[in-house]
């Protein structure tokens, strides 16, 4: 699967992660670069936009992301 279409311009990679490259590029691994409907951001951002995407969502935060999406 290629990388996810919003992987360049992710608030959360480029901004939260910046000063923690290693551990983002783990989490780009797992989230951005395969299976992105695991992804808390993209779920959101794919359902209502990327402006409802909270700029403190982790790609981990999926219940977060379902009561968001609610």
């Amino acid at each position: 699967m290629a990388d996810c279409e919003m992987i360049a311009k992710c608030i959360f990679f480029n901004d939260k992660m910046a000063n923690m490259p290693a551990m983002a590029e783990m989490m780009k691994k797992k989230y951005c670069r395969g299976d992105n409907t695991k992804c808390a951001r993209y779920l959101v951002c794919k359902k209502l936009g990327r402006e409802k995407v909270p700029a403190d969502l982790s790609p981990a935060q999926t219940d977060r992301a379902q009561t968001i999406m609610a």
